[in-house]
């Protein structure tokens, strides 16, 4: 499914300048332990996380991650979204839990309908 298609019906807020468009999400992942995150994070998936700090974007670099939500309200910093957008990757911010935010991305993968 398009990432823009899954930002707009989970209510994800894109923090930086990215097309989103031409990017497919096919798995989502929830983890804030980068050693985990980089053990078991499937390819092409949407990364949930309350991580802010730079090394999540090596992570995600690394296992071909598409784009990365940073929950709970928790505001990325300006430097994080710059390097972010020098590598062509969606950060989003959502003001809900990732349990929450995981849970319409697989509903919306297995073609359910989401609700509020």
């Amino acid at each position: 499914m398009k990432l823009s298609n899954i930002a707009e019906k989970i209510g994800l807020k894109l923090r930086n300048d990215v097309e989103l468009d031409d990017i497919d999400i096919k798995s989502g992942y929830v983890g804030d332990l980068l050693s985990d995150v980089l053990a078991n994070a499937p390819d092409n998936s949407l990364w949930f996380t309350v991580q802010k700090h730079q090394n999540i974007i090596a992570v995600a670099d690394a296992k071909e991650i598409q784009g990365i939500v940073i929950v709970n309200n928790v505001n990325p910093d300006d430097v994080l979204l710059e390097k972010a957008s020098k590598k062509g990757l969606p950060i989003f911010s959502f003001d809900n839990n990732s349990y929450f935010a995981a849970g319409k991305l697989y509903k919306l993968l297995e073609n359910e309908d989401i609700q509020g």
